[in-house]
């Protein structure tokens, strides 16, 4: 979330005081928002890097495992069915969770068949199957997505906005470590426990299933934002198909009717660009590299978990410390750059230490940008009775990068080798930030008002 001191000004605002910045993090608000992130995080390797390894290890070739950056497509729609989110309710779920509540629950079970029957496919024989496997998987997870979103804007006054977003993104890529990191250490256990390598993985992906579990607990244990229940008072009684209208046009006039919308449209869609281009291929730089499946996963879930922490938390600090503005500079700039690192690695070559340096920089520094980079997102995200919408069109946009724009890095890496890729990767940066300028030097970031919740 962002933080109301630092999205509507230019200025720096005075720090707060330590014991006031962790106090606020224990709040149940800000807790059940972090359960939420790890909900949000775990199925998103599952359709991405966890299974390219996967298919790495099972033979397929690298430009192929570049094209299944594809299945990341629902990521990018997502604002299309975003506005059923806002305005259908869901038979018995709704009811007896509420709105926001009974989407979330809905959703998550879904998920979790579509997790199951992924698992059950075989790279090796029949990668169209795992193709649509990985589809439904990223569906579920993106519909998910939609309501955790708007669950988050709309449940936190704004003297927990920094607190949550930062709690929410770091648990994301706790999550997001869980589901690779993680299921790698799953699968080789299953190994030596003497079954098959395929068998490995598809217990390994069993696991991830229940996971989702816990996202599940946490909706119910919640309680219905307050802004939604009155968002929902407001439109009982219209009808369903008006409904959606209302949130699906609401949402996108509102948007669109503001000063430098496309601008700002390009702008989210190139910000994460840089991570997401080299992101798509560091699993299998470092597997091509000699490091075994063990090797990375146990620097991914050590030392990139406490990166990713204090990246996290970092990231947190910037967003209510410095301007919008300021911190997004920050950001920028800090995610291109430590794509160097992989590009020193390429050299070094198999070398522990390097892998943890290399993984420390991504891990933290694509914490800080992201943590940012969604308080930007939240703060254009003004209208609770199309939050869902609004903010689904804007991640969806934001997922062009690591969908479309990234599908082609497995050639890239191909044709120019791995040092010049992740050379490639920090130059595919610079748009973002040529516009990043541009918006400031219109007063954009000034004219972003905080979240109104």
């Amino acid at each position: 979330m962002t933080a109301p001191e630092t999205t509507s000004s230019a200025t720096a605002t005075p720090a707060p005081s330590w014991r006031d910045a962790w106090a606020v993090y224990l709040q149940p608000r800000v807790l059940i928002v972090l359960m939420l992130g790890f909900s949000s995080g775990l199925p998103l390797a599952l359709s991405g890097s966890t299974l390219l390894v996967w298919m790495r290890e099972s033979g397929v070739d690298l430009g192929t495992i570049g094209l299944f950056a594809l299945v990341g497509t629902p990521y990018t729609l997502k604002f299309v069915w975003a506005p059923l989110v806002d305005a259908l309710h869901v038979p018995v779920f709704t009811r007896a969770f509420g709105r926001r509540r009974g989407w979330l629950v809905f959703s998550q079970l879904l998920l979790i068949g579509a997790i199951l029957l992924l698992a059950l496919t075989d790279p090796a024989r029949s990668p169209l199957f795992v193709a649509l496997g990985a589809l439904l998987v990223a569906t579920m997870s993106s519909t998910q997505d939609i309501v955790v979103d708007a669950f988050r804007v709309e449940s936190l006054p704004e003297s927990e906005q920094a607190a949550g977003m930062a709690s929410y993104v770091a648990a994301y890529r706790i999550g997001l470590l869980v589901s690779t990191a993680g299921v790698l250490f799953l699968v080789s256990a299953f190994e030596d426990t003497g079954i098959g390598r395929n068998a490995a993985w598809m217990w390994g992906y069993v696991v991830m299933a229940a996971l989702v579990l816990i996202g599940t607990i946490t909706a119910l244990a919640a309680t219905e934002p307050e802004q939604s229940v009155r968002a929902e008072a407001k439109t009982r009684g219209e009808a369903a198909f008006s409904r959606v209208m209302h949130a699906a046009v609401g949402a996108f006039s509102e948007f669109l009717a503001r000063k430098y919308a496309w601008v700002t449209l390009a702008f989210v869609v190139l910000f994460k660009f840089t991570d997401a281009f080299s992101g798509t291929m560091t699993a299998p730089f470092v597997i091509d590299l000699g490091f075994t499946r063990n090797d990375y996963a146990a620097i991914v879930k050590g030392v990139g978990l406490v990166a990713t922490l204090i990246g996290g938390f970092a990231g947190g600090y910037l967003a209510r410390r410095y301007s919008l503005v300021a911190s997004l500079w920050i950001g920028g700039v800090l995610q291109a750059i430590s794509n160097l690192v992989f590009a020193w690695l390429a050299y070094v070559g198999v070398n522990q230490w390097a892998l943890a340096a290399a993984i420390s920089a991504e891990n933290l520094t694509g914490a800080i940008g992201t943590v940012i980079f969604v308080a930007y997102l939240s703060a254009l995200c003004q209208n609770p009775l199309h939050t869902a919408t609004q903010y689904a069109l804007l991640t969806a946009l934001a997922a062009v990068g690591r969908t479309y724009l990234s599908s082609g890095a497995g050639y890239v890496a191909e044709t120019t080798g791995w040092p010049l890729f992740f050379v490639i990767s920090v130059l595919v940066a610079v748009p973002s930030l040529i516009l990043l300028a541009w918006l400031q030097r219109r007063g954009h970031f000034e004219a972003v008002g905080t979240v109104r919740v």
